[in-house]
Order: structure tokens, then C-alpha cells, then sequence
């Protein structure tokens, strides 16, 4: 005789577990369908800093203390006066983005630097006011050394003196504070006394 609790049993089985399988399934399509969305929406905001174009505008910065500088398209500043050593680059965003540049980090020599990994992001000089790049335009960095005790000080002093290649790393995220990233520039002499930058290397610091 035919068992029917033992049938019905059985088919009660098979049907949790097709029904199971089926939302196990489903559940990774919408987690897969979820990162894609999420990976979409982060590439929407992810700014990338470039050197910006030899025919790109010259701008204007001013300086604390009212000290103003002018930065040609892929220029750079390295000027000091007064005791103070004044750093500007002119930049790009290449990305689709708002770039928000969060810090800084000098490196006077280029030979032994320039393909080291970056100094962990709470050693980089903070920003003491919000720049922004937009995305697809131009923009600027710029940094002052101001404490004539202080070793880079005295080393950048040189460097305005003496003119010579070195590195600059730039810390910057999007506009949330996420993404954050950090791009190396070389800030190189010409024999007519200007400076110009161009980017080296690029870190994702929160792929």
C-alpha cells in the first residue's frame, strides 16, 4: 500500500527546497544588481587630478596675509618672500566628480621618491580652507610653509633658491568624503625661470 504520509512528506521537502533554492538565487541576483548600482553611483562621483593644459587660463590665488600669485595652464608656483615659502599647482579634474583636496605632502627628492607608496594619509599637511574641483574644469592647490623653524621650511627655501625637480602628493576624496585618493605630481624648472607640474601616479585609497 502506498505510504501517503511519507509521499507527502517527501514532496513537502521538495518543495522547500525548490522554493530555497529559488530564493537563494534571487537573493544574489539583487545583491549583484545592488554592488552594480553602488559601483555606477561611486563612478558618478569619483573625482581623478591631472595637471591641467598649457592653454588652460592663468589664475590668480591669493595667499593668507593677502600675498597673490599667478599659475599658468600646467604651471606651478614655488616662490618665497618674506620669510614664507608659497606652493600653488594648476590642476584638472578629469573625472565625474567634485574633487575636495583634503591635504598635502612634499618630497624634496625625486631619484630616491618617485616610485615609493605615499605616506599614510593622517601624515599629510590638512588644508586650512575647502578647495574644490569640478568635474571636468580646472582648478588649484596651494600650500604655504610659514614656520621658518621647521626642516621642510628650510628645504623648500632651497629648492626656490636653487630651483630643482621634486614631488608633491595631493590627498583629496569626492564631495561626501568618500573615494579618497592620492595623486603625485612632479614639479619640474624650465630654463626661464617658470615651474610646471604634471601627474605621476594615482592611489585608490578606498577601492
Amino acid at each position: 500500500m502506498t505510504d501517503w504520509v511519507t509521499v507527502s512528506s517527501l514532496a513537502t521537502a521538495g518543495g522547500t527546497l525548490a522554493l530555497a533554492g529559488a530564493t537563494f538565487a534571487s537573493t544574489r541576483s539583487a545583491n549583484r544588481a545592488a554592488r552594480v548600482s553602488e559601483f555606477a553611483l561611486r563612478q558618478q562621483l569619483r573625482p581623478v587630478l591631472v595637471h591641467s593644459q598649457l592653454d588652460d587660463p592663468e589664475q590668480k590665488i591669493m595667499f593668507h596675509g593677502e600675498h597673490w600669485v599667478r599659475v599658468p595652464g600646467s604651471g606651478a608656483v614655488v616662490e618665497h618672500d618674506d620669510g614664507v615659502v608659497y606652493l600653488s599647482l594648476s590642476l584638472r579634474n578629469v573625472g565625474t566628480g567634485i574633487g575636495v583636496l583634503l591635504g598635502w605632502h612634499l618630497i624634496p627628492e625625486f631619484d630616491s621618491a618617485a616610485t615609493e607608496e605615499p605616506v599614510p594619509a593622517e601624515d599629510f599637511r590638512h588644508q586650512t580652507r575647502d578647495l574644490y574641483i569640478p568635474a571636468g574644469g580646472i582648478g588649484l592647490w596651494q600650500g604655504a610653509l610659514r614656520d621658518t623653524s621647521e626642516e621642510l621650511h628650510g628645504i623648500v627655501t632651497d629648492i626656490a633658491q636653487n630651483p630643482r625637480l621634486f614631488l608633491i602628493d595631493l590627498l583629496y576624496s569626492d564631495h561626501v568624503g568618500s573615494q579618497r585618493t592620492i595623486s603625485r605630481f612632479s614639479v619640474v624648472p624650465m630654463e626661464d625661470g617658470r615651474w610646471l607640474c604634471a601627474v605621476v601616479r594615482h592611489w585608490q585609497l578606498d577601492a
